[in-house]
């Protein structure tokens, strides 16, 4: 049996061939096909399309929120910024936990044990419930100090702090957006994660410009309305998972009997998750000391580099979303015990990134002034991302590999691995070299970009060839 036909049977026989079309409409309405015995091309398609979607509207609404909050000026985009540094140690702890979940529940689905899969949903919602209190009470209480910490101008903590307010103090949406939608993922429902986004950045666009600029009675609120608009989003979101969990997941599905404490069951998501968010909290407290040393240039360049970064995550999300079904289908084969399959699936949707992500690279070299312009009328902005956009187009094409074979650590549940990577390349490497070459040598904002550029072309490359070592399939969950 070779990774592209079914475990059993004729492929012919037992899956009859489909049209592109029909394909198209069972990823996006979801299927109950098993992953792990239908043709592995088929399997990444179903996969793959329903996430790539579900983070293009992810990474629009990032866009289409960035586009509102620049009409206030240089400050409020700053503020947002620098209100991301620090939701970026709350993702890094959400994605972490999803990383745990969609291995544990993908390897017991590839088990056929969808009953202990039911039970791990419902442990990972009880500890992303858990780990959502401290960061509320520090952002609601806090947010000004934090702010200073960050060094944010008068403006962002006399005006802006209302927004840090709303995003730390409603973060549990947040976790739980992620940790739910990780739960859909690892069982097959990637249709059913996708459709949740749609709802929560749909209302988030829909309410962005009216809770910012104020529609007929509805005030203006300025950057706070930003915030609230992401909060009802999320908020609707959630709401929605739970009732498809409890209702309508085609290969996961929870039953009121399993809402009960199961301290075995939490334990091996905390045990599992423990690399996953540690190899995030590195990745993530990098990105704010580069934060921080971009701020002690000015609020210009953390603007303009705010801009370029928001532009860069929505044009990388498809390559996420295509390195999240390599995660799933990765962790269901390896308990099916098709190691195999799960390995050729990690190539082919590589292959597919790099592909991908060499045209956007095209498109960042030819047009970076256009792009960044497009948020920001500031000269100085537009230049500043504009130089970013330009140097990250000579690395994308390693970025992809970076995406889909970390997702193959971590989907097999070796998370430990890809956080020893982390610490070396982005605390031992990437921050020394950018500050070494924006402030000691004067390089300034180029300093952090082409220091960023030496040490994730580094990890992306060493990250590849630790994958074909191929120690990683023999990963326990």
């Amino acid at each position: 049996m070779t990774p592209e036909t079914p475990a059993s049977g004729s492929a012919t026989a037992a899956h009859p061939p489909h049209s592109l079309w029909r394909e198209l409409r069972d990823a996006v309405r979801g299927t109950d096909a098993d992953y792990t015995r239908i043709p592995l091309r088929r399997a990444v398609f179903l996969l793959a399309v329903p996430m790539v979607l579900e983070l293009v509207l992810e990474s629009t609404f990032a866009v289409v929120d960035i586009f509102f909050v620049s009409k206030l000026g240089p400050s409020a985009v700053a503020t947002v910024g620098l209100t991301e540094s620090y939701l970026f140690l709350l993702y890094a702890v959400a994605m972490g936990l999803a990383m745990a979940v969609t291995a544990v529940v993908a390897r017991r689905i590839g088990e056929g044990k969808r009953e202990e899969a039911a039970i791990t949903a419902v442990q990972a919602i009880f500890v992303a419930l858990l780990v959502s209190v401290l960061p509320a009470l520090v952002g609601i209480f806090y947010a000004q100090d934090l702010l200073r910490l960050m060094g944010a101008d008068a403006w962002a903590i006399e005006h802006g702090y209302r927004y840090t307010q709303w995003m730390l103090g409603s973060n549990a949406v947040i976790v739980l957006l992620f940790v739910i939608n990780a739960i859909f993922r690892g069982a097959g429902d990637a249709a059913i994660a996708m459709r949740v986004l749609w709802l929560s950045n749909g209302l988030n666009i829909l309410l962005c410009p009216l809770l910012i600029f104020g529609f007929g009675p509805v005030p203006a609120l300025g950057i706070e309305g930003a915030a609230i608009a992401t909060t009802i989003g999320r908020g609707c979101g959630v709401l929605y998972q739970l009732w498809m969990l409890f209702h309508s997941g085609k290969h996961i599905r929870v039953s009121l009997a399993q809402l009960v404490w199961r301290g075995a069951a939490l334990w091996n998501i905390v045990r599992t998750s423990l690399g996953g968010i540690g190899q995030m909290i590195v990745a993530m407290t990098a990105w704010i000391f580069l934060m921080r040393i971009l701020a002690e240039i000015g609020s210009t360049a953390v603007a303009g580099a705010t801009i370029a970064i928001r532009l860069m995550m929505f044009t990388m999300m498809p390559a996420w979303g295509m390195s999240n079904a390599a995660a799933t289908l990765v962790g269901q084969n390896l308990g099916a015990g098709h190691a195999d399959r799960a390995e050729a699936s990690v190539w082919r949707i590589g292959w597919y990134n790099m592909a991908y992500l060499i045209g956007v690279s095209v498109l960042f070299f030819a047009f970076p002034q256009p792009l960044v312009a497009f948020f920001s009328s500031d000269p100085e902005v537009v230049k500043v991302g504009a130089e970013w956009l330009r140097i990250l187009s000579y690395a994308l094409w390693v970025y992809g590999w970076w995406m889909v074979t970390v997702q193959a650590f971590n989907g097999a549940g070796d998370t430990i691995t890809p956080t020893k990577i982390n610490v070396v390349f982005f605390w031992l490497i990437q921050i020394p070299l950018c500050y070494l070459l924006a402030i000691h040598f004067g390089w300034k904002e180029l300093g952090v970009f082409w220091g960023v550029f030496v040490s994730e072309t580094s990890v992306g490359l060493f990250t590849l060839w630790l994958f074909t070592r191929g120690r990683w399939k023999q990963a326990k969950v």
